[in-house]
């Protein structure tokens, strides 16, 4: 009898064929929308909209400035001169509410202020008149010409679509779980098929099946101890983030905060770096307890260091459309050199101190509660002590032109008083080390704060707050190493390690967004961004060990496949992000709908990639 067809494979691509359907039915619709509005929105891109200025003042000049609340402290910007009465039309920013300020030139004095929310595409006009009942006072008014629509539309749609299909996966699964079910499936489909059904788990391979071993691929011959709420959380962070880069539709939450703050794009990496540090321990564990010796793995932890560094710099400096690349601006720093930094340091520490923990591990110490910390304290002396350096080179290095301790974006932020001192010391360190021409070149800070000075957002002295992230992961690997199945001490600890760093966070931001001591800032990768985020990826681990691993309700898919090929998904999502199928000419190259449904495509290609890989028992490890 022929091989039956994974039952996943066609669901995930049912899912990208209904997002890309019903995405393209809202294109359609936006399109008509657009038809209608034809002569204003013409030279509108996405985040922006039309504002038609009325000048009603009799003999008076005026100029238009404006601030977004998203730029903290930030000079305003002139957006428009109005000589004379009459109207003019400008494009204003729909990301955040902005400040309007109108100015009269004589003198200039404000005349009026007004705070509003513009929405995307949207047409409007502001009116500026004095006031009949006192002439001498001027009125500021916004109007809505035409509604522009809902811009969102697309998401909501999209969201729904997974979330269903999510669903009748997970149902299929618990269904075919039941004994009854399984028995109805006996009667009337063959035996061996029905067993390899539902053995499969929706498309999961047999466990018995992944035991053979290939001469030429890395297999899964340790899969049954292997916990799959670990390669689902990487997967998770890793489909995010593809999705992310890929250009997440084009709305702005799904694109890296400008400075202070978080948005969906800054949650996947530090997520990565933390269960890459979970991963660290669990293996350097087995390793040990198999025999191997520390100095053997210290190298082989230091040829894979190299490996990714190396792949990194190849991802990061393509020169496929720019010609051939000079070596005078060569980007050294990156994610997965970051990555390769973080896994060298985090290793060594945890080498030099660790001991082959038994299996199962005695529960008869004296101090049961903390035996997963306190025997460990040199490591955690080494991070605090790796802590207080960032701490002491951040707050005290001097900076020149730059005021002691600056974490501001430079430009326009900070009333323009510091336009060149964008990260501060951690700008300055790389400049010093690495050469201006070799970081980042366009930070995301230029958008809001107008910054012209090239910012490395993985730059040199981020990676020591990368280092304690990791080490965080380290933690909650030894959470799962000392209370190995007993899945109540290891969600106990987990909610409670998620408490302690969300109180720190608090502490240490006053739980605002510029007002704290030390703000959540992806780009300087603040200490209490890693607290914050490490919060986040501890809870999120423990809901997903809860699931996957304690009760089975969810078997890990679909981010479970691309959890156990990372590096090759991210490798290649980088390297032929430019290539058909995922990406190609769109009609339309400001919609929305046809954005959001190029990236959920090309993502969905990967997800099924790896699950083709994963059937075939092929993981690319290095």
């Amino acid at each position: 009898m022929g091989r039956a067809l994974p039952t996943c494979a066609p669901c995930l691509c049912l899912l990208a064929t209904l997002s890309l359907a019903l995405l393209v039915s809202c294109t359609s619709t936006s399109a008509q929308r657009a038809d209608s509005l034809s002569k204003r929105s013409a030279h509108l891109k996405m985040d922006q909209a039309l504002l038609l200025i009325n000048n009603e003042l009799p003999y008076e000049k005026f100029i238009v400035y404006w601030r977004s609340d998203q730029c903290y402290q930030c000079l305003y910007q002139t957006l428009d001169q109005r000589m004379e009465s009459g109207s003019d039309v400008v494009v204003v920013d729909t990301r955040h509410p902005v400040t309007l300020q109108i100015n009269a030139t004589s003198g200039n004095t404000e005349l009026c202020r007004i705070h509003y929310s513009f929405r995307e595409f949207g047409n409007y006009s502001l009116w500026v008149k004095t006031n009949h009942s006192r002439t001498k006072d001027v009125t500021c008014e916004i109007i809505m010409n035409q509604n522009p629509g809902y811009s969102n539309l697309p998401i909501v749609i999209a969201f729904f679509i997974f979330v269903a299909i999510f669903i009748a996966l997970s149902l299929g699964s618990f269904l075919l779980r039941l004994n009854t079910v399984q028995n109805w499936l006996c009667k009337r489909i063959n035996p061996v098929e029905t067993d390899r059904l539902i053995n499969s788990e929706l498309g999961s391979p047999n466990r018995a099946d992944l035991c053979s071993q290939d001469a030429h691929y890395t297999t899964w011959n340790t899969v049954p101890q292997r916990l799959r709420s670990l390669d689902t959380f990487r997967g998770l962070s890793l489909i995010i983030m593809v999705f992310v880069n890929y250009g997440g539709g084009g709305y702005w939450f799904f694109k890296h905060q400008s400075w202070n703050g978080l948005t969906i794009a800054d949650l996947v990496f530090p997520w990565f770096v933390f269960i890459m540090g979970t991963s660290i321990h669990l293996s350097l564990n087995s390793m040990l307890r198999k025999g191997n010796s520390k100095w053997k793995l210290f190298w082989k932890v230091l040829w894979r260091s190299i490996q990714l560094f190396l792949i990194g710099l190849f991802v990061i400096n393509e020169n496929y459309c720019r010609g051939p690349l000079s070596w005078s601006d060569l980007r050294i720093m990156g994610v997965l050199q970051r990555l390769s930094l973080t896994y060298l340091l985090v290793s060594v520490v945890e080498l030099l101190f660790a001991k082959p923990i038994p299996d199962p591990m005695p529960q008869n110490r004296t101090c049961f509660v903390l035996q997963d910390v306190l025997p460990y304290w040199p490591q955690w002396l080494i991070i605090l002590v790796l802590e207080a350096g960032w701490l002491c080179l951040t707050f005290l290095l001097p900076v020149p032109g730059c005021p002691m301790g600056y974490l501001g974006p430079g430009g326009i932020g900070d009333s323009g008083n510091y336009p060149n001192c964008t990260g501060g010391a951690a700008a300055y360190i790389d400049r010093l080390v690495l050469g201006e021409d070799h970081v980042y070149q366009h930070p995301s800070s230029n958008v809001v704060y107008k910054t012209t000075v090239p910012y490395d957002p993985e730059g040199i002295l981020g990676t020591i707050n990368s280092v304690l992230m990791a080490f965080l992961g380290l933690q909650a690997g030894k959470i799962l190493v000392f209370y190995k199945n007993q899945h109540k001490q290891v969600l106990v600890r987990f909610f409670t390690w998620s408490v302690i760093m969300g109180v720190i966070s608090a502490i240490l931001t006053k739980c605002s967004t510029n007002e704290g001591f030390i703000p959540v800032n992806k780009n300087l990768w603040s200490v209490s961004y890693v607290t914050t985020l490490s919060s986040f990826a501890f809870f999120l681990l423990m809901l997903i060990y809860f699931l996957v691993d304690v009760r089975r309700f969810w078997m890990g898919g679909p981010f479970f496949y691309p959890g156990m090929n990372s590096i090759l998904v991210y490798v290649g999502h980088e390297v032929f992000e430019n290539y058909f199928p995922f990406k190609w000419k769109m009609q339309d190259n400001q919609s929305h709908a046809q954005h959001l449904t190029q990236n959920l495509v090309a993502t969905s290609i990967w997800v099924l990639i790896a699950y083709i890989l994963y059937r075939k028992r092929i993981c690319w490890k290095i």
